[in-house]
């Protein structure tokens, strides 16, 4: 396993917890709403004999510091601008974003003058929810979840549409690891920062056509929150240096368990296609 050093630094918002793993140039990790830098698994160590490889756990998840008050995105853009500079990295990033960390990208990717170099986005819907799917979809989980904290039913609901049950068959562990994020998560933390960045959250389609780096959108085959590959590339026509992929999963978080294979091979393919655009 490669040899890595975890760290916190100090943000506006709240102290973030960053694991640096392997040298060369540097990667950034953020990962989805309601999991941890876990659920990257061992794509970490692979990207690592190359790179250095940087997972940051978000406001609220993993061992990052609880925010117990809603907050906004750009609270947390701004978060992610400060650990970039705590961290001291001063060249552009390959920022890499699973669903809520694709988000975050795509607004540090649309800044006047981006921190990043590439931006990679994996199961990241840009469209907000709707009214109806608030009302059907995430305003009851967010409710019970506030009574009830992680009970069976609520992490039997996010396991099946984060990751799938062919998923958590066929990497049990892997699954296991991933949703224990979720269940000992501070519960006033994961509260607020599920009405902040999911009940709260707008969609990003005004941003798109900002985005200033070469950017490769992973769309998830069979996403069953309904943000696929055709949705996918009629959207991120606005993005003027764009392809869209497709890569296995049921879920937004599952193709890190099932196609971790093809998403290395995706961002080899970016990042040498990309190699002499330094910003």
């Amino acid at each position: 396993m490669t040899a890595s050093s975890p760290n916190f630094v100090s943000t506006d918002l709240c102290r973030l917890h960053v694991r640096r793993t392997g040298a060369g140039p540097p990667v950034v990790l953020w990962h989805s709403l309601f999991v941890d830098s876990r659920s990257w698994g061992a794509l970490v160590d692979t990207l690592a004999r190359d790179r250095t490889v940087y997972t940051i756990d978000g406001p609220s998840h993993g061992k990052s510091e609880a925010v117990r008050r809603d907050f906004a995105f750009e609270e947390v853009v701004a978060a992610a601008e400060q650990a970039l500079d705590r961290l001291g990295i001063t060249e552009p990033v390959d920022w890499v974003g699973n669903a809520w960390g694709g988000h975050i990208g795509i607004w540090l990717a649309a800044a006047d003058k981006p921190r990043l170099r590439t931006l990679t986005t994996i199961g990241t819907p840009v469209r907000g929810f709707t009214m109806a799917e608030k009302l059907t979809k995430g305003w009851p989980l967010v409710e019970i979840y506030r009574f009830a904290g992680p009970n069976g039913f609520i992490m039997k609901q996010l396991s099946d549409s984060l990751l799938g049950a062919e998923s958590v068959a066929g990497h049990p562990e892997h699954a296991r690891v991933t949703m224990a994020a979720f269940r000992d998560a501070d519960r006033s933390g994961m509260y607020h920062a599920m009405r902040s960045m999911m009940l709260k959250r707008a969609g990003v389609e005004g941003l798109l056509a900002d985005v200033k780096v070469p950017t490769l959108v992973m769309s998830v085959r069979e996403d069953v929150m309904g943000w696929r590959p055709e949705e996918a590339r009629r959207t991120c026509t606005a993005i003027p240096d764009c392809r869209v992929e497709e890569v296995a999963g049921t879920g937004h978080v599952s193709p890190l368990l099932v196609d971790r294979d093809r998403i290395v091979q995706l961002l080899s393919d970016l990042w040498s296609r990309t190699g002499g655009q330094r910003r």
